[in-house]
């Protein structure tokens, strides 16, 4: 991630900004690609996705990292037109098209990745190399809970927990890499065994 991230970096464009911030806050690509400006709240650096747009159709606040406060507020300096979206398509009115990412990672090289799969690298992280629980992760991803009599009980949203998992998680993702870097890899060109 560290490695990909700096290379992520050093793209220009909305999409580029779209798919660090997909990345750092965990979320799918038509939750980012469809934020609008009222969603967000600078102050508490949150961001508040209606249930409209989930694919639970409930409600998620996702805790902002500093990096990923500072591409909104990038993107609130350059914003043109009083633009509604968050990340601006190339047609007027229109949000960054949905291909807009894959297009990014065509560009550095890594056809072979989606955007979504990032979410897959998140919780992974989170189960194997921190201590927070197995629920912080699962909210943060906003997977519904399967089990009825726990989803009964559970009202909370560990809302501060899942701050501190997100700032470590862009803590990972921007620190610098340690040692030999080993860049992602399509499967098919990593050795068996």
């Amino acid at each position: 991630m560290r490695h990909f991230v700096a290379v992520l970096r050093e793209q220009e464009g909305v999409a580029a900004l779209a798919l660090e911030f997909l990345i750092l806050t965990a979320t799918r690509t038509g939750e980012v690609i469809g934020a609008r400006w009222d969603e967000f709240d600078f102050s508490d650096k949150l961001w508040i996705v209606p249930g409209g747009r989930m694919k639970a159709g409930k409600e998620h606040r996702v805790p902002l990292s500093g990096r990923a406060l500072a591409i909104i507020e990038e993107l609130k300096a350059q914003r043109v037109n009083d633009h509604e979206f968050v990340f601006p398509g190339a047609r007027p009115r229109k949000p960054l098209s949905n291909m807009a990412m894959l297009k990014v990672l065509q560009r550095m090289g890594r056809a072979y990745l989606t955007a979504h799969g990032f979410r897959s690298s998140f919780r992974d992280w989170a189960a194997e190399r921190t201590g927070f629980p197995h629920e912080v992760a699962e909210m943060a991803l906003a997977h519904t809970v399967s089990d009825k009599v726990e989803a009964a009980y559970r009202r909370g949203d560990l809302f501060q927990k899942r701050r501190q998992l997100m700032e470590a998680w862009a803590k990972h993702c921007e620190a610098q890499a340690m040692g030999k870097v080993i860049p992602l890899a399509p499967r098919e060109l990593v050795p068996a065994g």
